[in-house]
C-alpha cells in the first residue's frame, strides 16, 4: 500500500518539508498542494529580491533569542537543523552563500531566483508532485487513520499524512479550518513593519540612513539598536523592523498610535555628549557650527537637528548658548515622534500569531491533538526578527516535519 503525504502550501517551509519527506522515504508519494498559481513567492521577493536565506548566528541559544515567539521550542529544534545545516544543504547543491557584516546570509548571486531554482530542481529530482490551484478547505481524519482532504472545488483526496505549511494569515478567520480540528489559535497581528510618522520636516529627510541608532517605544520596555532609515512615510530599517517584531502585540494593542524615541548616537551617554560639545565650543569659538560638528551623522540630519535647536549653521560656536547646546543634545539622544499607523509589505508580510505552540510536539512537528498531522513555518505562532531568522525557522520546521511525515506507522 502506498504512503501518501500531502504538504499544504508552496512556500519555503512547504517546499523544504516536501523535499525532505521524499528523500526520507523514496517509496512515498509526496504531493504539494498550492492554492494559488505560483510557488515560493515570498522567497522571490525577500531581501529586496536577494533572499536572506539564514543568519550566521551559530550559537543555538543566542539564535533562539531572535524569536519573540517560539524561542523555547526552536532551541531544541535548531539542534536538529541549524543555520550550519542550511548552509551545508544549499552549498552541497552548488548554491554558495555569503555573509554580510550584520550576519545576514544571501546567495553569492544576490538573486533570489537562485534559491527558487535550487528548491524547484530538488523537488523535481525527488519526484514531488507539485499541484497548483489546489486549495484545501477542510481536513477530515479517518477513523482508521489517514485523512480525507476536501478541496476548494469539492474534490476529495485521501492521504496518510498531512503537513500544513500554509503560511501566516493576516486574519484569525483564515485559520478557522485549523481551529475546527481542535487547535488553539493565537490571534494574528502584523510583525516586521515600518512606522508611519506624519511629520513634514522629518519626511523631508527621506533617504537618510544612520548605521547605528537606538530606538525606544515610550511607556514600554521595548528598546533595540541598529540601522535606521528615514523614508517618505516615516521610519524603517533593521532597528525599526526588529522593535516592531519584539512589540508586535503591544503595538497592536496601542492601535499603532504611540511615541518612538531615537538616539541618533546609539549608546553614547548624555554626559559624554555634553562634555564633547562644550569642549568643542570652548576650543573653537570662531568656527562655524555647520563646519565643525563632532558626530559622524549624515550632513542633512546634522542640519535638521541644529535647526530644531534654533541654531544657524553659519553661526560661530562662541555665539551658541548653553540652552541651545542642551537642545542639540535633546535632538541627538531623545528625538521623539508620534507614530500614526504602520506600513507592511504585502508580499513579505510576517505575522505574530497562528497555531498555539503548546499544541505541537517539536520533536516531529506533529499535532498533539491529531496524529499524522504536522505543521511547519509561519502557520505556527513563530516569528523572528529581521535578518534571515524567519527563513531559518521555515527550513528547520520543514525539515523536521518532512522527515517525520515520511515514516510509515
Amino acid at each position: 500500500m502506498s504512503h501518501k503525504v500531502v504538504i499544504i502550501g508552496g512556500g519555503a517551509a512547504g517546499y523544504f518539508a516536501a523535499i525532505n519527506c521524499a528523500q526520507a522515504n523514496k517509496h512515498a508519494e509526496v504531493f504539494l498542494f498550492e492554492k494559488s498559481s505560483k510557488v515560493l513567492q515570498k522567497v522571490k521577493v525577500s531581501g529586496g529580491g536577494r533572499c536572506n536565506v539564514t543568519n550566521a548566528c551559530f550559537d543555538l541559544k543566542q539564535l533562539s533569542l531572535s524569536y519573540p515567539r517560539g524561542e523555547k521550542q526552536l532551541k531544541s529544534a535548531f539542534a536538529r537543523f541549524s543555520p550550519k545545516d542550511t548552509i551545508e544543504w544549499f552549498e552541497s547543491r552548488k548554491v554558495k552563500l555569503k555573509t554580510e557584516k550584520d550576519g545576514r546570509m544571501f546567495p553569492v548571486s544576490d538573486d533570489s531566483q537562485t534559491i527558487v531554482d535550487c528548491l524547484e530542481k530538488e523537488a523535481k529530482k525527488c519526484k514531488v508532485k507539485i499541484e497548483l490551484g489546489r486549495g484545501v478547505k477542510k481536513i477530515i481524519p479517518n477513523f482508521h487513520g489517514g485523512f480525507e482532504l476536501v478541496l476548494d472545488n469539492a474534490e476529495k483526496f485521501h492521504c496518510n499524512k498531512v503537513i500544513i505549511a500554509s503560511g501566516g494569515s493576516p486574519k484569525e478567520d483564515g485559520l478557522q479550518w485549523l481551529k475546527e480540528l481542535g487547535h488553539r489559535i493565537e490571534s494574528p497581528v502584523p510583525s516586521l513593519f515600518t512606522f508611519n510618522i506624519p511629520d513634514k520636516d522629518l519626511l523631508e529627510l527621506q533617504g537618510i540612513a544612520v548605521p547605528s541608532a537606538r530606538v525606544r517605544i515610550l511607556n514600554t520596555k521595548l528598546e533595540c539598536n541598529g540601522p535606521v532609515l528615514i523614508t517618505h512615510w516615516g521610519l524603517s530599517g533593521p532597528a525599526i523592523l526588529k522593535i516592531s517584531s519584539l512589540g508586535a502585540r503591544i503595538l497592536a494593542e496601542k492601535e499603532y498610535d504611540f511615541e518612538v524615541q531615537i538616539s541618533w548616537l546609539d549608546n553614547k551617554k548624555e554626559d559624554s555628549v555634553r562634555q564633547e560639545l562644550f569642549n568643542l565650543k570652548a576650543a573653537n569659538p570662531a568656527k562655524k557650527v555647520g563646519n565643525l560638528f563632532p558626530f559622524t551623522l549624515p550632513k542633512r540630519l546634522n542640519s535638521y537637528l541644529l535647526a530644531k535647536a534654533g541654531i544657524d549653521e553659519d553661526a560661530n560656536w562662541g555665539d551658541v548658548s548653553k540652552e541651545m547646546v542642551n537642545l542639540v543634545i535633546q535632538g541627538l539622544l531623545y528625538d521623539t515622534y508620534q507614530v500614526k499607523g504602520k506600513t507592511t509589505f504585502k508580499e513579505e508580510f510576517v505575522t505574530c500569531g497562528g497555531i498555539n505552540l503548546d499544541d505541537i510536539d517539536f520533536k516531529n512537528m506533529e499535532s498533539k491533538r491529531m496524529k499524522g498531522l504536522h505543521f511547519a513555518g509561519e502557520v505556527l505562532d513563530i516569528d523572528g526578527v529581521t535578518g534571515g531568522f524567519n527563513f531559518q525557522a521555515a527550513w528547520t520546521t520543514g525539515f523536521i516535519a518532512g522527515k517525520a511525515a515520511a515514516l510509515v506507522i
